[in-house]
């Protein structure tokens, strides 16, 4: 899928959704600073909280190489101030409810959830650099070892 907006070195058309905190996402608000932005299925789900939790605990690590991460899902942005405080991420998580930022990056998939067939986002992560351009994506991702992946590659970037 070369030519798709979201593919690997090319530019990701700019986009807003609504986020946690006061104001909402917008792509070209942090030109110059390298985005990740992780989409993951379900606020307070067992992979899901071990990820936000992994991103947390290094989020640190990834603003000393001005990166600055964004969780997202379709869970609303009441489901989203819930998690973010009970996880106490210092990170914003984006609300895609309709969908739209999730089929710009092409992360909805059938997935088998207890022998049956449900569409979800498929866990997975983006690199976005300072001139607005995907630079790494992982998909399918297993959380286990992840962020200390994403680290790597940050760190090797900047």
């Amino acid at each position: 899928m070369a030519d798709s907006p979201s593919a690997v070195n090319c530019q990701v058309p700019d986009f807003s959704a609504a986020m946690t905190g006061t104001t909402p996402f917008q792509l070209s608000d942090y030109a110059g600073k390298t985005l990740i932005i992780y989409f993951y299925p379900k606020d307070n789900t067992p992979g899901c909280t071990t990820e936000s939790i992994a991103f947390r605990d290094l989020n640190t690590k990834f603003q000393t190489k001005n990166a600055i991460i964004f969780g997202l899902s379709r869970d609303s942005i009441r489901s989203h101030e819930g998690f973010k405080a009970k996880l106490d991420l210092p990170f914003e998580l984006i609300s895609d409810t309709d969908e739209a930022i999730c089929a710009l990056f092409n992360v909805m998939k059938l997935k088998n959830m207890y022998g049956k067939q449900v569409r979800g986002i498929e866990r997975s992560t983006f690199i976005i650099d300072g001139n607005g351009k995907l630079v790494k994506e992982w998909r399918g991702v297993k959380v286990v070892g992840h962020v200390d992946e994403v680290l790597e590659f940050v760190s090797a970037q900047a």
